[in-house]
């Protein structure tokens, strides 16, 4: 089993705008990261590291799509980021 591919400096802030913009769409669509991480299928403490500033938890891009579509929004938004 090979094991994952650090995730690069470089990226640590796509990562923290990404978790941000999931928490955002979330909220704005009334869900508790409870309520959210049941739909999506995986566990509120998996959520809520994604959506951590302070945390930097990789996902798959199917998660992400899974993400959009319970919050009934483009996935795309979820990668617009803010200057």
């Amino acid at each position: 089993m090979s094991k994952s591919k650090p995730i690069s400096f470089d990226n640590v802030d796509k990562f923290v705008e990404l978790g941000l913009n999931i928490a955002f769409y979330r909220k704005k669509k009334g869900f508790t990261q409870e309520e959210l991480a049941e739909k999506i299928g995986i566990s509120r403490s998996h959520l809520s590291a994604i959506e951590a500033p302070n945390v930097i938890k990789a996902f798959s891009i199917e998660l992400l799509f899974d993400i959009a579509n319970v919050l009934d929004i483009e996935p795309y938004k979820l990668l617009v980021f803010r200057d």
